[in-house]
């Protein structure tokens, strides 16, 4: 069964008052589809998903639940509400009233933050193509298929600001957005850590607490841009991100639920008998951790960024929460503390903070991202084991910036190529790791029932009871 929910392309951007655009993204769908077939939910394409489909930016009625098969789910359009009056809140053009159009020396840079933003988004749904196969129950299934919906849809958010502000340019970035592919040798994606495999549910939990996390600080970013479509559109990505965060929190949790469970069941921490029993070791959990912390923030950029501090002073990108703080939004004159190696130690060194706004928002993003590691210790704790999980230093396995290639251990010491050599499985997955989850990976399908190494949820989706069949397999 399929759902007519507001016409093709479900939209409050009047759509159809825009018969070029319309064209446009008409001619743009099919293409989208054929992407979708090949490259989205592997061997999913009849199956009917209990999914939310959004419907409009009102928050009290904004998504409607319902069996949609996928193909036809309906990637509307939609943009926040337009504040009257709205000003550029940052930079050089602070004061000014927000820009309904693209100002012409801004054009270059702002398709390239659009385009950035919008290769992430089909990118997420190709690494985890796989993972139905795998699905720990159809609670989990069903996420899975959400959290790749939505990503289509933002998507969409960003072709629809390509094809309606940057002509022929912007139709042809549209096409390459589903050109390029995660981890193609050819025509890899834009950002390093989207062509990483998502190979099991643990990975995919971790990619989204953490590189959807991200996404929350790249979206609330580009949110305080002067140039407002995109400000709207970016504002109402946020509500559905949040859902895919909450995917990865409540994932880890109940993985960390579990094993607690065991261990308590029969008294050991020894990974190897935990193994045996079928769950999956907190110190494995912290290597998983680590690795998803450290790919996620090379996501913010090298610490110094001319071009973060262009984007900043020509009011194209802001700070996490730009409004809220308390300084001249300007920035000139200030400083930040970033991270250099002196001596074969870790030391601080302030440079203008124009230019460390990537390191900023990376701050923003690991003091978020702590709380919620805080969450699942007191899964831990509830259980009365004295093990805790953390996030490693900033410094850990970064590849991106001037830490790139210095080989520095969680705790933020740096170590010389030998202790990194002999000791980097201790931090990082190890291939018996990787294996040993693999293994652990069998699609449970049926209503109610949950793999033996995840504990169920604390209740369903939209009010559903657990055992309500997401999912119908035709």
């Amino acid at each position: 069964m399929t759902i007519d929910y507001s016409g093709r392309i479900p939209n409050n951007v009047n759509l159809a008052e825009d018969r070029t655009l319309q064209r446009a993204l008409e001619q743009w769908q099919p293409h989208f589809l054929d992407w979708w077939r090949a490259l989205g939910p592997e061997e999913s394409q009849q199956f009917d998903v209990y999914l939310r489909t959004a419907i409009s930016v009102d928050p009290q009625g904004w998504a409607h639940f319902d069996y949609v098969k996928m193909p036809d789910y309906r990637w509307g359009i939609f943009l926040n509400a337009a504040e009257p009056g709205r000003q550029v809140h940052f930079g050089e053009h602070r004061g000014e009233p927000a820009w309904q159009e693209v100002p012409g020396e801004h054009r270059a840079n702002l398709r390239r933050i659009i385009v950035t933003q919008g290769d992430t988004e089909p990118a997420s749904v190709e690494q985890q193509r796989h993972l139905g196969a795998t699905c720990p129950s159809l609670y989990d299934l069903r996420n899975l298929f959400q959290v790749n919906v939505e990503e289509g849809r933002h998507l969409w958010a960003m072709v629809y600001l390509l094809h309606k502000y940057f002509g022929r340019d912007g139709r042809e970035e549209a096409e390459a957005l589903l050109q390029r592919h995660s981890g193609d040798a050819d025509n890899p994606r834009i950002l390093g850590a989207f062509n990483e495999r998502t190979p099991d549910w643990l990975s995919f939990y971790m990619f989204t607490y953490f590189t959807d996390r991200d996404g929350k600080f790249q979206l609330c970013a580009l949110a305080e841009s002067g140039f407002d479509p995109l400000a709207r559109t970016t504002k109402f990505m946020l509500t559905e991100e949040a859902h895919h965060m909450f995917v990865g929190e409540s994932g880890v949790s109940r993985v960390v639920q579990r094993t607690c469970q065991v261990m308590n069941e029969l008294g050991t921490d020894d990974p190897v008998r935990l193994r045996a029993a079928g769950v999956i070791d907190l110190p494995t959990i912290q290597r998983y951790l680590n690795f998803h912390f450290s790919v996620t923030i090379d996501l913010f950029g090298a610490d110094e960024s001319s071009n973060a501090a262009t984007f900043y002073s020509a009011g194209l990108k802001g700070r996490f929460e730009e409004t809220k703080r308390d300084d001249d939004h300007r920035l000139l004159g200030r400083g930040y503390p970033v991270l250099a190696l002196d001596g074969g130690r870790l030391v601080e060194r302030e440079v203008p903070m124009l230019n460390a706004l990537n390191e900023v928002l990376r701050d923003d993003f690991i003091r978020d991202s702590i709380a919620g590691i805080g969450r699942w210790n007191r899964v831990i704790e509830k259980a009365g084991l004295p093990f805790r999980l953390q996030a490693p230093h900033k410094g850990f396995h970064r590849r991106i910036g001037s830490l790139a290639g210095v080989w520095v251990s969680p705790d933020g010491r740096v170590v010389d190529d030998a202790e990194w050599a002999r000791r980097k499985h201790e931090w990082l997955p190890s291939p018996a790791d990787l294996a040993f989850v693999a293994a652990l990976m069998g699609r449970v399908v049926e209503p109610g029932r949950f793999a033996s190494w995840i504990a169920p949820p604390a209740a369903g989706i939209n009010r559903q009871p657990l055992d309500f069949q997401y999912v119908r397999f035709n």
